[in-house]
């Protein structure tokens, strides 16, 4: 459904990462390698990827900003009040879109349709069209691997670039960690 992106974002014990390809298609063409799907949030605590067009991206990144901004960073609250906002909007509630945000308490998915999905686990969510490869391989090295946070994300969306075709290798992360 949301070709053209992988989005894998990671709440581990120490660190809260996201991570994302570069790819950028139109049809069966690729129109750059080296996009940026991933963006720090409200001060640089809360982190956020996108699947969908880019020029929507921008434009659900800063209206998701104004809403942590007026809630004071609280996430929870933002992304309750954002997903009743993007679903109300006439214009914004068509987009094929999706959105991961996380901080280090939380991890969320949201689209368009008001859906505000925390994960299972509360650990690990993908969004795009090679998010069920990059969440697998999370999973699996997860259980059976002894990884930094960030090499797991890093890892799991190269796993995918080698599956998806939407998703290159070109990987792009986002940290959050304790001091």
């Amino acid at each position: 459904m949301f070709d053209a992106t992988t989005i894998l974002a990671y709440k581990g014990k120490n660190k809260a990462v996201i991570g994302g390809d570069g790819q950028v298609t139109f049809g069966n063409s690729v129109l750059k390698g080296n996009a940026t799907k991933i963006r720090k949030l409200h001060h640089g605590k809360i982190l956020a990827g996108f699947a969908g067009s880019t020029a929507d991206a921008f434009n659900l990144f800063d209206m998701f900003e104004e809403f942590l901004e007026d809630k004071k960073g609280d996430i929870l609250k933002s992304v309750i009040e954002f997903s009743k906002a993007w679903r109300k909007d006439k214009v914004l509630r068509r987009l094929e879109a999706m959105m991961i945000v996380l901080n280090k308490d939380h991890i969320f998915i949201l689209t368009g349709n008001g859906d505000v999905v925390e994960p299972e686990d509360g650990e690990i969510a993908s969004i795009g069209s090679g998010g069920n490869f990059a969440i697998s391989a999370a999973r699996a090295l997860k259980k059976h691997a002894n990884m930094d946070e960030e090499d797991l994300v890093k890892e799991s969306l190269m796993i995918a670039g080698e599956l998806c075709i939407y998703t290159n290798q070109n990987i792009k992360t986002l940290t959050l960690e304790d001091k």
